[in-house]
């Protein structure tokens, strides 16, 4: 029997310059996806959430148009287990490129390529991956992109990891042998 501890996302050692990652999930926008972060963040501009407006908008076809806040912040999200789930810091966002729409009902996925790694000189736990990562939607079209820098934790420094409490009481390898011992003595 053994026991795989609760450990999620890439440590510093395990990237390697010029790998691609394909983020395994997608996630589809929905109408109050939208609404909710236009709404949490203030922004009235009316393309977001006024389908009357929106139709006299050229550049959308007349369709009301994701919030490019959410948009960055799906593909950010989506990036993580890859790229930063183990970070300890963000540290430089450049180059953001918004290339193609986003409407309601779009599905979002990531990817992103390990450009640069360097160990961190002030920090002996760290070290710094760069990264390129882009957005696309169900058609393949890139609707985001850009460059990011994170500083990501060292399998040796033990961050991000053996943080499951102890449990009290019998194992579960314990508890299901006993049930099985149960089941058997009643046949």
């Amino acid at each position: 029997m053994t026991t795989h501890p609760a450990t999620l996302g890439r440590f510093f050692e395990d990237y390697v310059v010029g790998d691609v990652y394909q983020h395994p999930m997608g996630r589809t926008i929905t109408d109050t996806d939208n609404a909710w972060i236009t709404c949490l963040t203030m922004n009235t501009n009316q393309n977001h959430f006024n389908e009357h407006l929106a139709r006299t908008n050229p550049i959308t076809d007349g369709k009301v148009i994701v919030n490019s806040g959410l948009t960055i912040a799906l593909v950010l999200g989506l990036s993580v287990i890859d790229m930063s789930q183990n970070a300890v810091a963000n540290l430089q966002f450049t180059d953001v490129r918004l290339q193609h729409p986003v409407y309601v009902g779009d599905t979002i996925y990531a990817e992103s390529i390990c450009t640069g790694l360097r160990q961190s000189k002030s920090r002996p736990y760290a070290g710094i991956v760069s990264m390129t990562t882009r957005g696309v939607n169900q058609d393949g079209d890139v609707v985001v992109s850009w460059k990011r820098s994170v500083m990501v934790a060292t399998r040796e420094s033990g961050i991000g990891q053996n943080y499951f409490p102890e449990v009290k009481g019998p194992s579960l390898a314990e508890l299901e042998a006993a049930e099985s011992d149960s089941i058997e003595a009643t046949r």
